[in-house]
């Protein structure tokens, strides 16, 4: 994938079919230690540990579409190609927990892309799941979540159209200034 918040997407959208009904990403970016780290964790069926140890492994799927799951293993190579790695820990009935870093300033780096945009869309298409998403930066901290916005909005959906587009722009906004410090290294 060119773009980080793509594999975001990717790993988001195993939150949800596997039966998440809170999913938070968080983003943190620490230009002392040259470090970005990116989480996703939520609260679906989880995995057992075997399954949990093969998942990078892109011939390892439970999909029955096809034979091949590339997700993971992008995110993986990704982080790993700036000398970053990625865990996952996950519990049957409690969840899982991704975390990939990155070497920032790194050649090999790519994009982060447009998080607001891919969580905006997140949260378009799952209207009933909370999302939490945080970006930190070197001490400062933004935070969005979907229960509190929903309260905010008073029964008018997340999937509204003009809703979606409001949050793409306040996410956007809120989080500009957090995310030129990746490229600040």
């Amino acid at each position: 994938m060119q773009e980080l918040s793509m594999n975001v997407l990717d790993v988001a959208e195993n939150s949800v079919a596997a039966g998440a009904t809170l999913v938070a990403i968080t983003l943190s970016i620490d230009t002392a230690a040259k470090r970005m780290t990116l989480t996703i964790t939520d609260n679906g069926k989880g995995m057992p540990p075997e399954m949990a140890a093969r998942v990078t492994d892109p011939f390892c799927t439970t999909r029955k579409t096809r034979k091949v799951g590339l997700g993971l293993p992008f995110l993986k190579m990704a982080a790993e190609m700036t000398g970053g790695a990625l865990s996952i820990e996950s519990t049957v009935g409690k969840g899982t927990c991704v975390t990939a870093w990155f070497t920032l300033g790194h050649i090999d780096l790519a994009p982060l892309g447009d998080m607001s945009a891919t969580v905006a869309g997140l949260i378009q298409c799952s209207p009933d799941i909370d999302f939490v998403y945080t970006v930190q930066a070197d001490g400062e901290q933004f935070a969005a979540d979907t229960r509190e916005l929903r309260a905010v909005l008073d029964g008018v959906p997340l999937s509204e159209p003009s809703v979606a587009l409001w949050l793409r722009e306040y996410l956007a906004e809120n989080t500009e200034q957090l995310l030129q410090k990746e490229n600040a290294v």
